[in-house]
C-alpha cells in the first residue's frame, strides 16, 4: 500500500509539472499542449531529481549546509544550469522526432520568460517538498487529508534510537560540534527508514523515533532490517566519522509494537502524535538496554509476531519489570549470527 502511495505521489508530481507546461503553452502560444508538457517535464525533472539527491548528491548535500544567502545564490545557479540542460534535452528530442517543426538551435533555445516561469513552478514544487520533508512525508499526507482529526485506534511498531555518549561528546567538543555530529547521524537514518517504508516520527535531543503501521513493520521483518541497515550505513562511513569527529557513533535500539491511539493535536502548530502503553513501553525498553548491556532490544511480544531475517539471531533475556507497566515484559536481544 505504501509503495502504491509513493508511486501515486510521483505520478501527481509529474502531472503537476506537465500541467504547468500545458498551461504555459496555451497562455504563451495558444496551443501545443504535448510540446509544452514535454518541455516542462525535461526542464523541471533535473531540479526535482537534484533536490531528492538522485543526481549530484554530494553537491546537493554541500549546498544544504551553507548559510542561507549562499544557499539561495548557489541554488539559483544550479537550478539555472539544470533548467538549460533539461530544456536542451527536451528540445533535441522534440526536434529529432519531428514533432517540433523548427531548426535545432531554436528548439533548444529557452526564452527568458520561459526560464522565469519554469523557475517559479519548480520553486513552488520544491517548497512543498521541503515542507513535506520537514513534517515527514507520511505526516504531511495525513495532515493534508485530515486522517487523524478524530483519534484512531491502530497497531503500530516503534523503534527508539539513542546515541550513546552524546553528553560526553558535547562536553569534550562543544555544543556546536555535537549538533553537527547529531545532524550527520540523523541524516544517516533517512535512507534505511525510507528503504523499509518507515517514517521518522520525531527527534528528541539525541534520540529518534521511527514508526510503521504494524503490518508494514512485520512484513519481511522491515523494522529489524531497518535497524541493521542503519548500523551498516554508520559503519560504512567509518573514515568520515573518525576524520570529522574523532569517534564512531554508538547507538542503542529498542523495538516494540502494539495498540496506540493516533490523533492530530495542536492549534497553531499541528502534529500527529501517539498515545498509549506501547509508546511508553518502547521508551522504557530503550532505557533497559543500557542496564542489560545489549545495544538492540526487542520485546518478546513483537518478536513472536515476525520472522527474523537471515543472518540475525535473537537471545531471550527473560522477563523484566518496566516502569509504568503493570506486568513484566519479555525481552530479547538481536545480533548478527
Amino acid at each position: 500500500m505504501r509503495k502504491l502511495l509513493l508511486m501515486l505521489d510521483y505520478l501527481l508530481l509529474f502531472l503537476a509539472v506537465a500541467g504547468s507546461g500545458v498551461a504555459y503553452a496555451f497562455l504563451e502560444y495558444g496551443g501545443g499542449p504535448f510540446i509544452g508538457a514535454t518541455y516542462a517535464l525535461f526542464a523541471c525533472a533535473p531540479i526535482l531529481a537534484f533536490e531528492r539527491g538522485y543526481i549530484l548528491p554530494r553537491l546537493s548535500h554541500h549546498i544544504s549546509f551553507l548559510p542561507t544567502p549562499a544557499y539561495i545564490a548557489l541554488g539559483l545557479i544550479v537550478y539555472a544550469v539544470l533548467v538549460f540542460c533539461g530544456f536542451a534535452v527536451g528540445g533535441t528530442l522534440l526536434w529529432a522526432t519531428g514533432i517540433l517543426k523548427v531548426d535545432w538551435q531554436r528548439a533548444v533555445h529557452a526564452e527568458p520568460q520561459t526560464l522565469i516561469f519554469t523557475g517559479i513552478v519548480c520553486s513552488i514544487i520544491v517548497f512543498v517538498m521541503r515542507v513535506r520533508e520537514l513534517l515527514g512525508r507520511d505526516i504531511f499526507t495525513d495532515l493534508l487529508l485530515g486522517r487523524y482529526r478524530r483519534p484512531v485506534r491502530e497497531e503500530r511498531v516503534f523503534i527508539f534510537i539513542d546515541l550513546v555518549g552524546s553528553t560526553t561528546f558535547a562536553e569534550t567538543h562543544g555544543d556546536m560540534k555535537a549538533q553537527e555530529f547529531l545532524r550527520e547521524i540523523f541524516a544517516t537514518y533517512a535512507a534505511p527508514v525510507r528503504r523499509h517504508n518507515g517514517a521518522i516520527d520525531d527527534y528528541i535531543g539525541d534520540a529518534a523515533i521511527i514508526t510503521w503501521p504494524f503490518q508494514d513493520a512485520i512484513k519481511k521483518s522491515a523494522c529489524i532490517k531497518c535497524v541493521f541497515d542503519i548500523l551498516a550505513a554508520i559503519e560504512k562511513r567509518q573514515d568520515f566519522w573518525m576524520k570529522t569527529f574523532g569517534v564512531m557513533p554508538k547507538l542503542r535500539f529498542a523495538l516494540h509494537g502494539g495498540p496506540v491511539i493516533t490523533a492530530e493535536i495542536g492549534v497553531d502548530h499541528h502534529k500527529i502524535t501517539y498515545f498509549g502503553d506501547t509508546v511508553n513501553t518502547t521508551a522504557r525498553l530503550e532505557s533497559l538496554s543500557k542496564m542489560l548491556g545489549h545495544p538492540i532490544l526487542i520485546s518478546s511480544d513483537l518478536i513472536h509476531r515476525l520472522l527474523l531475517p537471515k543472518g540475525i539471531k535473537s537471545e531471550y533475556l527473560g522477563e523484566h519489570a518496566v516502569k509504568g507497566r503493570g506486568q513484566t515484559l519479555g525481552v530479547c536481544s538481536l545480533v548478527k549470527s
